[in-house]
């Protein structure tokens, strides 16, 4: 079993009050536009604090720099207990998915597809490709959206569980 932390559009700001929402977790991932590699060592240092050692994934955005690129790809996929998770920053979601997305999903039995950049909170089950949609929303305060979000879910086994949204303060 598998506590994940779920992450994304932080535009360099990372709110201290994430590390406590997250320090249950086994692993932290960022859906991209982290905005600053000092963000990944922060939020990295703030898990550390609370006696947690998460292993930190994730994906560079369209706004992060070299040294975030340098760092993370634009896209993972991997195994998480028995689910194909793939991460992506621009991906759409079910019925909208940016150019190829769809077929890579399906190419590779996808079961979890992750993708940030809208900010905005969505998490839809796709009948068609059996594969579960989650976007976080935005935790950092450059965009549009009113309210930062972030997300907490459990893969035990085959299953995903368990899945809470966590509303921070707005932006």
């Amino acid at each position: 079993m598998k506590r994940i932390g779920l992450i994304s559009d932080t535009h360099g700001f990372l709110d201290e009050i994430i590390a406590e929402y997250f320090k249950d977790c086994d692993e932290i991932w960022h859906a991209g536009d982290f905005g600053t590699i000092e963000l990944v060592n922060q939020l990295k240092k703030g898990l550390q604090k609370l006696g947690n050692k998460s292993i930190v994934r994730g994906v560079y955005g369209n706004i992060d720099g070299i040294d975030i690129r340098s760092q993370f790809p634009e896209n993972i996929t991997f195994d998480c207990e028995n689910v194909k998770v793939m991460i992506q920053h621009i991906g759409g979601y079910p019925g909208r998915y940016s150019l190829g997305i769809k077929n890579k999903i399906a190419a590779q039995q996808v079961k979890l597809f992750i993708s940030g950049h809208s900010h905005i909170l969505k998490i839809i089950y796709d009948e068609k490709l059996q594969c579960l949609h989650i976007n976080p929303g935005a935790a950092g305060k450059q965009g549009w959206h009113k309210v930062r979000t972030i997300v907490k879910f459990v893969i035990d086994k085959d299953n995903i569980k368990d899945c809470e949204i966590i509303e921070l303060e707005n932006r």
